[in-house]
């Protein structure tokens, strides 16, 4: 640290880029100081460092890396004490432009791995952006000396070196049960499971945060399960079996709610966030409409077929799809590349998808109507693919007929009514047309083509991240608004740049999608900058993405090229 401060009292007042001369690693009493990037002007992207702990310095407990749950536990843990002593510093830096910026990839109401801290066995690795100080566009040197000999010291005081053990090892409860309810599920078939008194509705419409006065959950005691826990805890709560689940009820009643709670028990939560203990098959997918999406050599013919001008269903592509087509190809999408369960809400469906009634069957005949409606085939998927669906509907009593399990919600309280609605069907039965076909179709596995991407050497190509939901590959956005199971911007800049390993790498030349998207899992399981362009330096502010949400990226590239094999 003393040559840092010979080195910055020495281009004190020179132009700004001679801070590149401090690019290096620099040793203090408590950390190592690596700065692995430095921005070209005050006002550019803040420089990236690096701060190491060596465990002499801060111990690191073994239990705490036993389980890749646990440690991921515990980095959260360190991270959000980061980032609270990071907004609650007082120490300013003086200068123009983005001077004395410290900035963190804190977490939000998700427990996400991230690249923001690492824990390994001897170190604690913190990734930080900051502003190197400017007067102008000349380097302010005695403020830089502030920066890194005051300021980061004591913001690693205050946060990675006064967080109590105590407060690690209430993570590290709380990952273990949590592992431990996915396990249960596991083992009897569940595809969720609700704590009763989980806090479900959040703050608001851009709040993640818990509601307050919000209505506890509270299971339906035909489907309470009880299960317990690591830890000496017990803990009740609904579980939702395999098969359909039906979640039905009035306006305003908290149908969409249970189910927005449901698709993001994919991801734990944090203590205090009320879905703690809200919990789903990590393979569930969220489907819906999505009118204008790109889709490539995707099979929907089990659910489209004998289109207008004879328009191959087998191995579907178009830039515009429509919003039958595209909630047929989503649904196709997420079965190629392994979810076997189904979250689908019908405020966000294609009509004409999900159901077609007797009077309307009548009025079209049945030659002129492509559509085969998603009830039709639902039994199939659950049946002949083992792949269950969770349904919030509140329009359409027909699909009481192929459900397994009907919760109807009133104000906020589930009520088990399956009984009720089998006896409405009985009572009024369905006129429905036949299903055409008694199987649900071939498996399918795609190839994405390497000509997706321009040829290396194209320097105007880039690939950024731009917020949460858009990639930009050269000029082309790649734009996935609506794919509602990709939480944080920090996913998004991950995929941006898996993007940007398969376009410079040869892994897709003989791989299947799926086997690209296996490769993927187990290299960011490794660490997430496996698949960066700076492994061993700041990786960037990454977190961990799904497959799903991967696939989900990738098939919605305008300029994206796949070929279709039947299995």
């Amino acid at each position: 640290m003393e040559q840092l401060k010979k080195k910055l009292t020495q281009i004190d007042r020179k132009g700004y880029k001679s801070y590149k001369q401090i690019q290096g690693m620099y040793t203090h009493p408590l950390f190592k100081l690596h700065i692995d990037y430095v921005q070209g002007d005050p006002f550019a992207s803040p420089s990236k460092i690096r701060l190491v702990i060596n465990h002499h310095k801060r111990s690191i407990d073994t239990a705490w890396l036993e389980t890749e749950e646990r440690r991921t536990a515990v980095e959260d843990t360190f991270a959000r004490v980061i980032d609270q002593a990071i907004s609650h510093n007082k120490m300013s830096i003086k200068g123009s432009g983005k001077s004395g910026l410290i900035a963190f990839d804190g977490p939000g109401q998700e427990i996400l791995k991230r690249s923001a801290v690492s824990l390994q066995e001897h170190t604690i690795t913190v990734c930080l952006s900051v502003g190197l100080p400017a007067q102008g566009r000349s380097i302010n040197g005695k403020e830089a000396i502030k920066l890194f000999s005051e300021v980061l010291p004591n913001l690693l005081k205050e946060s990675v070196f006064k967080v109590e053990n105590e407060q690690i090892e209430k993570a590290i409860i709380l990952a273990d049960q949590q592992s431990h309810i996915l396990k249960v599920m596991k083992e009897n078939k569940w595809v969720s499971f609700v704590a009763n008194g989980s806090i479900l509705p959040r703050k608001s419409g851009v709040s993640n945060l818990p509601q307050h006065q919000a209505v506890p959950f509270q299971s339906p005691k035909e489907n309470e399960v009880e299960i317990d826990l690591p830890h000496g805890k017990t803990i009740k709560g609904m579980a939702t079996q395999q098969g359909v689940t039906l979640i039905t009820g009035g306006g305003y009643h908290g149908k969409s709610t249970l189910l927005q709670a449901i698709e993001r028990g994919v991801y734990r939560h944090t203590a205090g966030d009320g879905r703690e203990f809200v919990l789903t098959n990590p393979t569930a997918v969220k489907i819906r409409a999505e009118d204008g999406r790109k889709i490539s050599s995707v099979d929907i013919s089990p659910f489209i077929s004998n289109l207008p001008h004879g328009k191959d269903t087998n191995n579907f592509s178009t830039d515009d799809a429509s919003g039958s087509t595209s909630q047929a190809a989503n649904v196709m999408e997420a079965i190629e590349v392994g979810s076997n369960t189904l979250l689908i809400d019908e405020d966000t469906s294609a009509t004409n998808f999900m159901i077609r009634d007797i009077r309307m069957q009548k009025l079209v005949a049945k030659n002129k109507e492509p559509i085969t409606p998603f009830i039709h085939r639902i039994r199939q998927l659950v049946d002949d693919l083992g792949v269950s669906v969770i349904l919030v509907t509140g329009g359409s009593g027909d699909y009481f007929s192929v459900a397994d399990n009907v919760i109807l919600m009133e104000e906020y309280i589930p009520r088990q009514v399956t009984n009720e609605a089998k006896k409405i069907i009985n009572e009024n039965p369905i006129e429905n047309e036949e299903v055409p076909s008694n199987e649900f179709g071939r498996s399918t596995r795609r190839k994405l083509l390497q000509s997706s991407f321009p040829k290396e050497g194209d320097r105007k190509f880039k690939i950024q991240a731009k917020g949460q939901y858009q990639i930009m590959l050269g000029k082309t956005p790649i734009l996935f608004s609506n794919t509602e199971q990709l939480i944080d911007s920090s996913q998004t800049r991950m995929i941006a740049e898996i993007i940007q390993y398969l376009y410079r790498s040869t892994i897709m030349e003989n791989r299947s999608f799926t086997d690209i998207l296996d490769f993927i899992e187990v290299e960011m399981n490794k660490d997430l900058d496996q698949l960066t362009l700076n492994k061993g330096k700041h990786p960037g502010d990454l977190a961990k993405p799904r497959r799903y949400e991967i696939a989900a990226v990738l098939n919605r590239m305008r300029n994206g090229k796949f070929v279709l094999n039947h299995i």
